[in-house]
């Protein structure tokens, strides 16, 4: 159960408690923050509402950690992560719990969230061991007009604080895509967690306290963006910030200044379906990708751009596969559960009546109850209609009706979001056209986007992000580049004739 056995001291009374300098501690303001069960829409959670004078001090630990963290040898780092890991993955009940109550996600993808983290956090250790433990030596005269009198050594080397923010509908996993290859390449992190998800965020941080890493390295602070927000995004002791959420982050990337960033801001990512695909294999994945976790994903299918000719069929393969999704409680493992908050449900509610006025089919009768929203498949939609372009977030997915792979091209492009896209063709030839065309950071082929495996790169175009994630490509941002030269007095070659003479 969250907040007990060795997650007991996380806990005051009922209020949770942030983390900093190795201590569970109770804020000064004596103000907390409720956190809202989406499916009972009653308080299931409170955490501590931290200050900006508390902010002050994280920060300042931070860096002093830092600077020793960075004189810890790699492999000495790895087995601090792989034992958080371990530990992570033996507690995986409690935080499932946590997530199911405050994100309302099912069940059995809630523990596959912690478990899919712990991982990640495993595969970051070992990656960064590999990608860090190697430099690379550069000889001057490789370069014209130059002899070999200058060899360089060049090696990665950590940034310093890290801002990691994650976002509500996987707050563990992107979470821990943050911190292991912050931790691993030798920078300290500040984690703000997402009001909803902050208590299974208090959970995660937990095992790497008990993993044992030093104290003020890690911190979790949590409270309301208004009011420590900004203060932590612009604050200067930070060196780099990770985002995964909405505007928000566009907002951050203007105020941030001259630091690294890497931001995962949604996507409408659109699937193309072409005349000679493989329609129940297109229905499955839409499926999938449109309404899993009802649909509050980055990831999801957000529009369907299919041939005519197709149309019909594919419509009423997707509607009979849609009629079995079953709706109601997370903790029943139920495919559609609430949404996470009213206003998230009140803005796609408007996103339907906006299609209903406009003339767009409703392959079921739209039906909410609070939070809870019954998956909605919208045919005939129209570039003139909002869901045509806007994210819903939510279990409703508009189908365009496309005379052409170019129509289906430049409606994608259109966008001002370029996450992820995907197209359903056996023509493989013509798979690689459309992927090259399509202005997205990813293109799968026959199957709807994911993040994922979490070792892939994964980015954003447009308004849908700066940087790229993924292990590999988290580790090399959040480190920078260190040259050193050796400046001889006359030119060297291995081997060479003369060595003598030149002495």
């Amino acid at each position: 159960m969250a907040g007990t056995g060795i997650f007991t001291e996380i806990l005051d009374g009922e209020v949770y408690k942030y983390y900093s300098d190795g201590e569970w501690k109770t804020s000064s303001s004596g103000k907390s923050v409720a956190i809202v069960n989406p499916a009972t829409r009653k308080t299931q959670y409170k955490v501590q509402a931290c200050t900006q004078e508390e902010v002050n001090k994280v920060m300042e630990m931070a860096k002093s950690a830092q600077k020793s963290w960075a004189k810890t040898p790699l492999w000495k780092r790895a087995e601090l992560l792989h034992k958080a890991a371990a530990i992570l993955k033996d507690n995986k009940a409690p935080i499932a719990e946590s997530l199911v109550k405050e994100i309302a996600k099912p069940a059995k993808d809630s523990v596959t969230e912690v478990v899919r983290s712990g991982d990640l956090i495993s595969y970051c250790a070992e990656e960064g061991v590999r990608i860090l433990g190697e430099g690379k030596f550069l000889l001057s005269d490789s370069f014209p007009g130059n002899e070999r009198t200058k060899y360089c050594l060049t090696s990665k080397i950590p940034l310093g604080v890290v801002l990691a923010i994650p976002p509500f509908n996987y707050p563990v996993n992107l979470a821990v895509s943050k911190i292991a290859p912050a931790l691993i390449a030798g920078n300290s992190l500040v984690l703000k967690p997402p009001t909803q998800g902050a208590v299974s965020c208090l959970h995660m941080v937990h095992c790497f306290h008990l993993a044992g890493f030093p104290k003020g390295l890690i911190s979790c602070i949590t409270g309301k963006g208004s009011e420590i927000g900004d203060f932590l995004t612009m604050h200067p002791a930070v060196n780099c910030i990770s985002f995964t959420g909405g505007d928000t982050g566009i907002s951050i990337s203007k105020k941030a200044g001259m630091i690294p960033l890497q931001m995962e801001l949604g996507g409408k990512d659109a699937c193309i379906v072409l005349e000679d695909a493989d329609l129940d294999l297109v229905a499955s994945n839409i499926i999938k990708g449109g309404f899993s976790y009802s649909g509050q994903r980055c990831t999801a299918v957000k529009v369907v751009l299919v041939m005519e000719s197709v149309a019909d069929e594919l419509v009423e393969k997707v509607k009979a596969k849609v009629a079995k999704l079953t709706v109601g409680p997370p903790e029943e493992n139920c495919d559609i559960t609430a949404v996470v908050s009213e206003s998230s449900a009140n803005f796609i509610e408007g996103l339907v009546m906006d299609a209903k006025e406009k003339g767009a089919t409703f392959c079921q009768e739209y039906k909410r109850e609070g939070n809870l929203i019954w998956p909605l498949l919208l045919d005939n939609v129209r570039p003139d209609m909002r869901i045509a372009w806007e994210e819903p977030f939510g279990p409703v997915l508009p189908v365009l009706r496309i005379s052409s792979v170019e129509e289906g091209i430049n409606h994608c492009n259109a966008s001002n979001f370029g996450l992820q896209g995907c197209v359903f063709t056996k023509d493989i030839n013509k798979a690689m056209l459309i992927s090259d065309a399509m202005e997205t950071g990813t293109v799968q082929i026959n199957s709807a986007p994911a993040r994922g495996p979490d070792h892939f790169p994964f980015q954003g175009l447009k308004d849908s992000g700066i940087g790229s994630q993924g292990v590999t490509n988290s580790i090399n941002l959040m480190t920078k580049v260190k040259t050193t030269v050796i400046n001889l007095p006359t030119p060297s070659y291995s081997m060479g004739a003369g060595f003598i003479s030149r002495l």
